[in-house]
């Protein structure tokens, strides 16, 4: 009985040891894969592709521009715009124009007369001229044009040209009907009332080659291109502008830009702006997306540290003349070519590497680095010239490889354990 006592407590001690040698088995296990860890080499793997890299801020600007406002006498007598928003226009052509003090009532008149001289025409069977059909043909062409216009500066342009038609219809009509007729009678008295809407009316034209706008906000005289040094950062912020507000048009006047440049004005604080020079040139990146190339050529430092740039730039002038305050990128510097994460890239006597992994096998590539982001890098790979300056021999330029496009490379290689 003693014996068999004996047996089992042996048992359950050899089963407590087994237990024990597993955990400690475990607890080895663990702390070699923990050391692992702690020492392996590193075997994230970077695909390369081409791609692009920008150093930019996002600011707010103030749209400065050559502009000249036009006004005439009648303003309160309210205006027709002859050229619309944002139509070139030529020195001494007419912009637009006030209407007369009987403007209403002449047009009245003159549009009841055009529908007795169409009534007449149209029943008169003996005015079937050639020139007629046409000059119907092209009215019918220019209706049917409107039914279907999308864009809507275009149609009082549409309307004039109809105008115009009706018109030379009219006169055709005229000179082939006997003198004294009904119709002639008619035409006349069109020509009379039409003499009285145009003597009655004012004229204005523009004073010089340029862009038409009716976007008239009062800053013309100030936000001027002839001084740059008076528009510090505290009147440009005592303006209280809000960015991106459309200037409303104007029914009293109009003015003419200038249609080949315009400059912004913007407030930054970036170290980029305090080390820029006048003469610089960036690009700037529109609402539209639109990258314009632009030129520093004024800068103002403010006492606070903070730095007032005047950006000339000669593209996209239609797409500023609604607004005076916008919201833009400043573009500092882009490049494009291979795009490496930062951490990629070894450096090993002042030269710069990468490690690409093809099959397995791993070799230390010297490489240039064109531009350095926060976290990518544009490279590319040496010519034979360079590589010739940087004091490699002929067997060694044979050998070396450039890193290309789709190559894998590892991220925080260790040069020391690559040849």
């Amino acid at each position: 009985m003693e014996e068999k006592t004996q047996i089992s407590k042996d048992k359950q001690i050899d089963k407590k040891k087994i237990i024990m040698y597993i955990v400690l088995f475990l607890l080895l296990v663990y702390v070699l894969y923990t050391m692992y860890l702690l020492i392996k080499e590193p075997t994230d793997i970077f695909t390369i592709e081409e791609g692009k890299l920008y150093k930019e801020e996002t600011v707010v600007g103030y749209v400065i521009r050559d502009e000249t406002v036009v006004k005439g006498k009648n303003y309160k007598n309210g205006m027709e715009q002859i050229k619309i928003e944002g139509e070139k226009v030529a020195k001494s052509e007419n912009i637009f124009r006030y209407y007369s003090n009987n403007e209403e009532n002449l047009k009245k008149k003159v549009l009841e007369l055009d529908k007795k001289i169409q009534e007449v025409m149209k029943n008169d069977k003996s005015l079937c001229l050639s020139d007629m059909k046409l000059l119907e043909k092209q009215i019918d062409e220019k209706v049917y044009s409107i039914s279907k216009l999308k864009d809507v500066t275009k149609l009082e342009e549409y309307k004039r040209e109809i105008d115009n038609l009706v018109k030379k219809k009219s006169k055709i009509a005229g000179d082939a009907s006997p003198k004294g007729s009904y119709l002639n009678q008619l035409i006349e008295e069109r020509k009379r009332y039409e003499n009285s809407l145009n003597s009655g009316a004012e004229y204005v034209t523009s004073p010089k080659s340029g862009i038409v706008s009716y976007k008239v906000d009062g800053f013309e005289e100030t936000l001027t291109t002839e001084n740059f040094e008076t528009l510090s950062k505290e009147y440009l912020e005592s303006l209280d502008l809000k960015t991106g507000k459309v200037v409303a048009t104007n029914d009293e006047c109009g003015k003419i830009i200038d249609n080949f440049s315009c400059y912004i004005a913007t407030i930054t604080s970036s170290e980029e702006a305090k080390q820029t020079e006048v003469g610089k040139k960036i690009k700037i990146r529109l609402s539209n997306n639109a990258e314009v190339p632009a030129e520093i050529t004024n800068i103002i430092n403010e006492q606070d540290g903070d730095v007032v740039l005047f950006l000339k730039i000669n593209k996209e002038i239609k797409e500023l003349i609604n607004y005076r305050k916008i919201s833009f990128e400043l573009i500092w510097w882009s490049a494009s070519g291979l795009k490496v994460p930062n951490h990629a890239i070894a450096e090993e006597n002042g030269k710069k590497y990468v490690v690409r992994s093809s099959a397995g096998y791993l070799s230390k590539i010297l490489i240039k680095v064109k531009k350095e982001g926060e976290k990518y890098s544009i490279i590319e790979g040496y010519t034979t010239d360079e590589l010739k300056k940087e004091g490699m021999t002929s067997d060694e330029i044979k050998k070396y490889k450039k890193i290309n496009i789709y190559d894998e490379i590892i991220i925080n290689p260790n040069l020391e354990k690559i040849n």
